[in-house]
């Protein structure tokens, strides 16, 4: 019998009228029916929450509660609907529905653990370290500031994503800080965000703090209307529509890059294994995932090597422990992405066709090239069955204006591009997260000036390599938390 995964009211378990099925990507087979919440139910459930519900315990209790969570997730059979699932039922479904490799679901899973358990690190970094037990008492003193605080997101939502369950400790710190949640789960994957919040009701956090509300695109909107605060992932055309809504932290492409110096671009060879991990690791599914490569010079070279690399790596099935690469659960989405870089492969190219008398170009380099495929002598779509891959692809472009130069993919992407390293901390655009291959004083000064820069590594650091003390995109506690003004007379 297959699990039936409940809506979550107050905490409640219900069973919904409707339901989705959802299925396993390779097979067909259904895996789970999904209860469906409508736009009224999740507006009515969202007015009835008792926003204090977490007040009554210290920023520590919580905290306790978060590092036991962290054993509970990852060893723990835990409920789901009227049945019960383990860790190794867990990470099958997850992969089954998403075409997540195991491998890359179970470390994945110890990403979570990692936040959970080391729950009071992350909540220094959010808060830069000030006494916590000032958001108990709700203010305070801490070396010598007088600080206080009040909770201005008072029900915190957040609609996730299918891609990677790793971004899911992004929100599991506002429980920490006192607030209840209200979440909408991607599709295809609803067994991570229902697990943590199993686990953190095993380790004592009341039930009715937590809403879990699958849902349609008209439900995922009515909850960022209806909460106060809200963190919202997806493609471009998803969060375009909320960017000035300022209760709504969006977390869309990330356009991550490595950047290389001058002395890094002559000594490549040094920095490819990096450069490799930054594009390839967890699938090339994150945001944190570099899409782009920028150098002053060798850049050819160093995109052919990289290519080499890349283009030996194949469709694996899921369940095969050598499996780099996710396959699509839609295969659409996968012919629709390889169908976006041929479109790009194009631009450019209208030269092609001369009049008679003019210089031919037709034999020169096209502006962007699509090395792995040249070496591979194949598409980079692969279609088996049900089942579609995107192969691991490096564009070699010729100018920084190349449509292909900043896009980002959910596979393993990134173009290669030479640009003076004076131009790039402008050039580069938004980036969620640079690694920055250098020890120029200058380029890093210029890098940490930058406003299009969230994350900065300095040094051979893979851009997926996160310190969860320092947020790395969006300052969750700055987003449920407004500083108030405060003092008091000296004498009291």
């Amino acid at each position: 019998m297959i699990p039936q995964i409940p809506i979550l009211r107050l905490g409640k378990p219900y069973a919904s009228a409707e339901t989705v099925e959802i299925v396993h990507h390779a097979t067909g087979e259904p895996v789970a029916r999904v209860g469906q919440a409508n736009s009224g139910l999740i507006v009515r459930d969202v007015g009835r929450m008792d926003d204090t519900v977490l007040e009554r315990f210290a920023v520590s209790e919580l905290l306790e509660m978060c590092r036991r969570a962290a054993d509970v997730f990852m060893t723990a059979t835990l409920p789901i609907g009227d049945g019960e699932q383990s860790f190794d039922d867990y990470v099958d479904c997850l992969s089954a529905t998403t075409g997540m490799p195991i491998t890359y679901c179970r470390n994945n899973a110890r990403k979570i653990q990692h936040t959970l358990s080391e729950m009071g690190a992350v909540i220094a970094g959010l808060t830069r370290g000030f006494d916590l037990d000032i958001l108990d008492r709700g203010y305070g003193t801490d070396h010598d500031r007088t600080l206080s605080f009040h909770r201005a997101g008072r029900i915190f939502g957040a609609v996730l994503p299918s891609n990677s369950p790793g971004v899911h400790s992004l929100w599991i710190p506002a429980i920490a800080l006192k607030t209840p949640i209200v979440l909408k789960p991607g599709r295809e994957e609803p067994w991570t965000p229902l697990r943590i919040i199993e686990a953190l009701a095993a380790a004592g956090v009341p039930r009715e703090a937590f809403g879990f509300y699958p849902t349609d695109h008209a439900g995922a909107a009515e909850l960022l209307r209806v909460v106060d605060r809200a963190m919202l992932f997806g493609d471009a055309s998803t969060t375009e529509s909320w960017a000035g809504d300022p209760r709504v932290q969006l977390h869309g492409p990330g356009f991550s890059k490595v950047l290389l110096d001058d002395a890094a671009a002559d000594d490549w060879e040094r920095h490819i294994d990096v450069i490799e991990s930054s594009i390839l690791t967890n699938g090339g599914r994150s945001c944190i995932n570099a899409s782009s490569v920028w150098t002053p010079r060798n850049g050819r070279a160093l995109a052919e090597a990289l290519a080499d690399r890349l283009a030996k790596i194949e469709a694996k099935p899921a369940d095969d422990p050598d499996a780099q690469i996710a396959a699509f659960a839609n295969p659409a989405v996968a012919e629709s992405i390889s169908g976006a870089i041929d479109r790009g492969l194009l631009h450019g190219l209208e030269y092609q066709t001369v009049p008679p008398g003019a210089v031919d170009r037709s034999l020169n380099e096209p502006p962007a090239v699509d090395l792995t495929e040249r070496i591979r002598g194949s598409s980079r779509l692969v279609k088996r069955g049900r089942v579609a891959n995107l192969l691991p692809t490096i564009i070699w472009c010729e100018t920084t204006d190349h449509p292909l130069c900043n896009r980002e993919f959910l596979f393993p992407y990134a173009s290669v591009v030479e640009c003076p390293i004076e131009r790039m901390p402008e050039a580069i655009g938004p980036t969620l997260v640079a690694t920055a291959i250098t020890n120029d004083s200058a380029f890093i000064n210029a890098l940490m000036a930058s406003p299009n820069v969230d994350r900065l590594n300095i040094g051979s650091i893979p851009t997926w390599q996160i310190a969860w003390d320092q947020p790395h995109e969006g300052n969750l506690f700055e987003h449920l938390y407004r500083q108030r003004a405060f003092q008091t007379e000296s004498a009291v």
